[in-house]
Formats: structure tokens, sequence, C-alpha cells
């Protein structure tokens, strides 16, 4: 007998769980031929709201984890993504990507992965210092989480990009809320299933799918978001971020790189930049 297919319902990740978006919208995704090959969630700024609240509430808690739990659970999720290679490579070149170039980008997906799971314990000591001063104190600076980041995701590279963005963010103890590819969002609802299905615990990472133009301008301006990752070179859309996260000091970080498949876009300072200093001193003779 004939049957009929089960396609594959992409939904919003938030708070470890799987909703549709809250404005019951989609929009379709095509192939280079036109062909639809899925619908994906329009997410709104109240599903915004709705997982800048959860990224909040486990943020602390995720900080404290210690280094090694947090470079035990990035490697989790690459071994999770290992063994659904195929799918990946599948989904990439159904969105339009070669074969060959699908499975590089995998490939380095999951061994970046791997690489930021390496830094989790080591850059601390890399970057913090002991500092001289004229008095009779230790003067330490250590680095601390900036707290809860959003994210537009690259468009191109839509599971390289997207990792190469939430690994460094999540390794140094931040939350985020991230914006994935517009164009090639297939491979982040499936790269949420591999997070769900490790050790990450609900809520530290949150993918929704949508467009740009809607949702930039609440992801820049939410008052209890502490920085934003920008990956695009739109003059308009930069403008437009410096100004409104400006209105609580927010830390904006623009990414204007085409090709994250080159070594020089895995660094301990993509860690860094979603740190704070924090200074402390010390009386010598106590």
């Amino acid at each position: 007998m004939s049957r009929l297919n089960i396609n594959k319902t992409y939904k919003l990740y938030i708070g470890g769980k799987f909703p549709r978006t809250e404005s019951s919208r989609y929009y379709p995704i095509t192939n280079t031929k036109g062909d639809l090959i899925a619908n994906m969630c329009l997410a709104s700024r109240k599903d915004f709201r709705n997982a800048v609240v959860i990224a909040r509430k486990v943020q602390e808690s995720w900080a404290s984890t210690s280094a090694l739990n947090k470079g035990q659970i990035l490697y989790r999720i690459a071994e999770m993504l290992e063994g659904r290679k195929e799918q990946f490579i599948e989904e990439l070149v159904l969105q339009g990507t070669t074969k060959k170039a699908a499975q590089i980008e995998v490939e380095t997906s999951i061994d970046r992965l791997v690489y930021y799971a390496g830094w989790s314990d080591k850059y601390q000591q890399f970057f913090s210092t002991v500092n001289p001063v004229s008095s009779a104190h230790f003067n330490f600076t250590n680095l601390e989480p900036t707290g809860v980041v959003s994210i537009i995701a690259p468009e191109n590279q839509g599971l390289l990009g997207l990792i190469s963005v939430i690994a460094p963010a999540i390794i140094g103890g931040n939350t985020v809320i991230v914006l994935a590819s517009e164009n090639i969002p297939l491979s982040a609802i499936s790269f949420a299933e591999v997070l769900n299905s490790s050790d990450v615990p609900g809520g530290i990472v949150n993918i929704l799918t949508g467009k740009r133009e809607e949702l930039i301008s609440h992801m820049a301006s939410h008052m209890d978001v502490n920085a934003i990752i920008y990956c695009g070179t739109d003059k308009n859309d930069i403008k437009t971020i410096s100004e409104l996260a400006s209105n609580n000091v927010k830390r904006t970080i623009f990414y204007k790189k085409s090709d994250w498949l080159n070594n020089n876009n895995e660094s301990p300072y993509f860690i860094e930049k979603t740190q704070e200093a924090k200074t402390t001193w010390h009386p010598v003779k106590v």
C-alpha cells in the first residue's frame, strides 16, 4: 500500500521545549528550484520576550556550573551531532549546499564544538591577571559572564555560523536567544533537537526562526538583555542596533564575516567578547 510521508514540523526552541509561535504565523522555505521544502515558524516579539524570561531565570545557575562540566556538556553536543551527521548533510543539501560543502560544514561544526569545549577550563587563566599596584594589596582581574545575550545568526552557513556564535557565548556562562538564518533555518531547529537530547539544561540556548526586520529592533532594545551579537553587513541594521542598545548600555558585537569555515573564526577571544572583567583588591597583611 502507498502511504503519505510524515513530514517534519519545524517549531521554535524555548526553555528546552518546542512550542509553536504564539502568533500562529509561518513562512515558506523553498529550494533552489522554488519547490516548497518546509514551513517555518515566524517568531513574534512575544516569543522573544518569553525566551528572555527563561534565559534570565537559568543564567545564574549556568554561570555557577563548573568549567569542567560546561566543557563536558559541549563535548556531549559534539558527540550527538556526530551521530546525526548524515541528517545534517542531507538538510544542507536540501537547502542548496553541495554535498561536499555540506560535509565540510557539518564536520567543521563538530570540531568547533570540541574546540570550545577544550577552552572551557582554560580561558580564565588566559585572560585573568594579577595586576601590579602601588599599595599593600593584591589586585586580581578575572572574567564573569555578561548575562543574557541575544544573537542574530549568520545568514550563510546555517549550521556552522549558528554554532560558531553560540558555543563561545555559552561556554563563558551566558544564556542566549538566537534568531536563526532566515533563508536556511532547517539545520537550526534540527540542532535544537541535538541540544534537547544532550546534557544542556533547558533555557541555556533558545532558538527562534523568523524575519530579521521584525525582531532586530526588539532584540537590541530589550532592557533585560545584556549583550547583542549581530552577524551581517547591513549598515542600517548596525546603526539601529547601536542606537537602541545604548539605552541600557548593552554590549554590541558585530561580526561581518562571510566564511565561518576559516580557522580565524575560532578563538578564545570570541569567548572574551561576552565577558565582563571583575577586579578584586585584597590587603597583603590580612
